[in-house]
């Protein structure tokens, strides 16, 4: 695994250094991932004695994630350009700024430092940072970074981490042979008293009985494709108004569906609007979903991806089985 070295470390602390004030985020949509990423760093500031503001543009519809949404605001303050000059971006979990959302505030023109883990991500232009695609979690990098900078990690910060840690590696399901240091790293965090049962609890309790109900309806629309190796699921409009918009539990399904003989990648895909939709990718193994994404303006890992697109689900759902059958 691509490693964070000295000069990389050197970088974001020369960043620090160089600015006065910090704006933090992550994707539109955040995760546990991507929560945990930015308290990560926004530690990091509060400790160096920065002055920082946690932004993200939500919606916040994860149960789990829930009890952080007051800590983040979708509005920036008010910038001259003086205090632009000495204001920096520091972008969590993505690397598009496409993929920030809506924001009430203007990000232009801040200097840009990037910490993501994405397969499909590059840096902005002019931008600074480190992207590693093979890192499972961009909570595993914010934890590198602080060690390296600050040393042991406080146990409330600890518990965050690994949390955003569990959240993106299917409580360390999705992890490969070449794992080790995130599993030592992991067990860093237990040494600084985090408890793994507490997290698991906290990820996995508390869903909402509707998302019980709305697996099942998702479990019977579900069709298989290219000699049962793709399995595709949707929600319509109708689904969405009877069962809510809060609280999806699309890992419970993708879990179900993946597990399931002779399926090798799973498409969850939700009609937002009339015109648009959402969709979510993922496969076991060899097969790199992030390809099929990239083609509807999406992204993300070889094994999980999503993207955001115009179109309705009938008609997506043929040219997504056209793109599978190439990589299938």
């Amino acid at each position: 695994m691509k490693e964070i070295q000295e000069n990389n470390i050197q970088e974001f602390k020369d960043f620090i250094s160089n600015h006065q004030y910090f704006y933090v985020i992550g994707h539109k949509e955040p995760d546990g991932d991507c929560i945990a990423s930015c308290l990560g760093i926004a530690d990091i500031l509060k400790k160096s004695n920065k002055e920082y503001k946690l932004l993200s543009a939500g919606p916040f519809k994860r149960p789990e994630i829930k009890k952080f949404e007051k800590q983040f605001s979708n509005k920036t303050d008010f910038l001259d350009n003086k205090d632009r000059e000495i204001t920096g971006l520091i972008i969590l979990d993505c690397s598009e700024l496409s993929r920030l959302g809506e924001i009430d505030g203007d990000l232009s023109d801040l200097d840009i430092f990037v910490i993501d883990h994405h397969k499909t991500s590059n840096l902005p232009e002019n931008a600074k940072g480190f992207i590693n695609p093979e890192a499972p979690a961009c909570a595993y990098l914010v934890q590198i970074f602080y060690e390296k900078i600050l040393g042991k990690i406080p146990l409330k910060l600890a518990n965050i981490l690994f949390f955003g840690l569990s959240t993106d590696t299917g409580y360390f399901r999705f992890l490969s042979q070449d794992s080790a240091e995130v599993f030592m790293a992991a067990a860093r965090l237990v040494s600084y008293g985090v408890e793994p049962r507490m997290i698991y609890n906290e990820i996995n309790s508390g869903k909402p009985y509707s998302t019980r109900q709305l697996l099942g309806v998702l479990l019977s629309k579900a069709e298989r494709y290219l000699d049962g190796k793709l399995v595709i699921t949707y929600e319509t409009l109708e689904d969405t108004k009877k069962y809510g918009s809060e609280g999806r539990d699309s890992d419970a399904l993708y879990q179900l569906l993946l597990s399931s003989q002779d399926v090798e990648a799973a498409v969850f895909l939700r009609q937002d609007t009339i015109s648009t939709c959402t969709g979510g990718f993922r496969s076991v193994d060899k097969i790199d979903v992030s390809q099929v994404a990239a083609k509807f303006g999406g992204g993300g890992h070889k094994n999980a991806s999503g993207m955001s697109t115009d179109g309705k689900i009938e008609n997506l759902i043929p040219l997504i089985v056209k793109e599978f059958a190439k990589i299938i």
